[in-house]
This record gives structure tokens, C-alpha cells and sequence, in this order.
């Protein structure tokens, strides 16, 4: 079984400026809840009660929000209040949170590997909380790549459709077409340009990974933008054995940027907040 889940939190979120200036960007809020408790949230649904976060510097507010506090928890004590804890509540009574620092920036992959004495030798999940995915109507996005790697017992990762002008925004996969949401992936290329990419299959922040992928992503030489990239560490893996790209049921919004974030608030409110279901 799958109990850990990996959370790369120490970028500077530099396309949500100035607002993620001396805030982190997995605090910014979705109607009333940080992104990262979506995907905290996500995780335990998916039954990952271990939470991993890799932080860096100015990012205190990722611990204090995973934390009881006595004062605001004794100020609003009996009043209709205390409902809108019950969310963050259950994800402290549940789930363990442990921590570590990433002290340079140097790409997803060495984020992961970063991550590595929180994990140890065990498959993990790894989420991107600034892309939030839901789907009101069926299971979330980790529990359904959960049970697709109890059937393949290899690293999965999500993927979707998108344009193809915007290929240069993603890593990108081809593979061979197990079933028509499942690929197995025999090219993968981080960032490609249009006329480049080998498909517009684009991979989103939900990754299943074994344990292997660490020694992998030791081993690899930086890539694109001088960074070590998890696209470069997963083709590795792919060529050596095999990585499965699955085209998730739900919907992702890229909270990373204004339109995206905003697209999100709307959907939350109107399917979650207003229905009493974002507590």
C-alpha cells in the first residue's frame, strides 16, 4: 500500500507576484481554504495519511497552518464558528506531517529527491498543490492513480490534453496506447516547443513514483533551464522498465497564474462552498 505522499513547496511562485512575495503560493486561498489542504485533502481520500513537505525559506506558514492553534481554537470555542476547522481538523487527526528544507532551487526533481529521508524505500505520491484537481463526480485524481498502481506496480503519472501551442508550458508524453486513458510511455520531453513535442499529452503536478526514481534522479545531469528535471529522471526509468501516463476523470486548474486561480475560486465556490461541503 501507498502511505506517503511527497509536496514540493519551496519554489517562489514567481507568476503569482507580488502576492506570493512573503506569502507562500500554497497558502493562497481557494474561497476559504489554502491550496495546499485541497491537496492534503486529496491525499488522505486516496488514503496517503503521511504527508512529506519540502519547503524552504519564508515558507513557516505551510507548518503553522498543519498545527493547532490553542488561541484562535479557545477564541471561537462554542460559536458557529468552530465549522469551518472541521476540515483542517480531520487532517490533523489523521494524517502525520513531517518536513524538510530544499535550500536551492534547482528543479522538480532535485525537490523530490530533497524529499527522499521523508520517504525512504517505498512508492509515494507526489502533488503539485498550485494544480488543483477535483472531480464532484467520482473519485479524486490520486485515488484513481492509487488503484491503477495496485494493477501495474510502476511509477504513474497524470496527464491531459492541452493546446498544442502551449506544449512549451509542460513536460510532454508519447507511449502506447493500453486503453484509451492509458499510455504506455516510450518518449518524454520537458517544455518542448510546438513544432517539437511529441504529442500534446501534458503531464500535471500528480505523480505515483517507486522508490528506484531517487538513485535515478541522483544520477541525472541537469536539463531544461539548467534544472534536474522529473521528466528526465521518468524517461530513464521508462527505458529501464516501465512508466504509465494516465488521462485522470476530473478537472485541473493551474492556480499558478491569475486565470486559472480564478477559474478555480469560481468552480469551488459554486460546487463546494455554497453546498456546505468546503468545511
Amino acid at each position: 500500500m501507498i502511505k506517503k505522499c511527497l509536496f514540493p513547496a519551496a519554489g517562489y511562485g514567481t507568476r503569482f507576484l507580488p502576492a506570493t512575495k512573503a506569502m507562500p503560493k500554497e497558502m493562497l486561498p481557494v474561497v476559504n481554504k489554502p491550496l495546499i489542504q485541497y491537496g492534503v485533502e486529496e491525499a488522505l481520500d486516496a488514503g496517503l495519511s503521511e504527508i512529506s513537505i519540502v519547503t524552504g525559506r519564508g515558507k513557516r506558514a505551510l507548518e503553522d497552518h498543519f498545527d493547532i492553534s490553542y488561541e484562535l481554537e479557545n477564541q471561537i470555542k462554542g460559536t458557529d464558528k468552530e465549522k469551518y476547522l472541521v476540515g483542517i481538523r480531520r487532517l490533523l487527526d489523521e494524517c502525520s506531517f513531517s518536513y524538510t528544507r530544499q535550500t536551492e532551487m534547482k528543479g522538480l526533481g532535485h525537490a523530490i529527491l530533497t524529499g527522499r529521508p521523508l520517504i525512504g524505500d517505498e512508492p509515494f505520491a507526489v502533488v503539485l498543490a498550485d494544480d488543483l484537481c477535483v472531480n464532484p463526480e467520482g473519485d479524486g485524481v490520486l485515488t484513481q492513480m492509487v488503484k491503477l498502481y495496485n494493477q501495474f506496480r510502476c511509477s504513474i503519472i497524470a496527464i491531459q490534453e492541452v493546446d498544442p501551442q502551449e506544449t512549451n508550458k509542460y513536460g510532454v508524453i508519447a507511449g502506447d496506447m493500453i486503453r484509451d486513458d492509458i499510455f504506455r510511455v516510450t518518449n518524454m520531453v520537458e517544455k518542448p516547443a510546438p513544432e517539437d513535442a511529441p504529442s500534446n499529452l501534458a503531464i500535471i503536478g500528480r505523480y505515483i513514483l517507486t522508490p528506484d526514481i531517487f538513485d535515478i534522479i541522483q544520477n541525472t545531469p541537469p536539463g531544461k533551464g539548467g534544472e534536474i528535471q522529473i521528466t528526465d529522471a521518468l524517461m530513464q526509468q521508462a527505458q529501464n522498465g516501465c512508466v504509465i501516463a494516465y488521462k485522470f476523470k476530473g478537472q485541473r486548474f493551474d492556480c499558478g497564474g491569475a486565470e486559472g486561480y480564478i477559474d478555480a475560486t469560481n468552480f469551488c465556490f459554486e460546487n463546494y462552498y455554497k453546498t456546505g461541503k468546503a468545511y
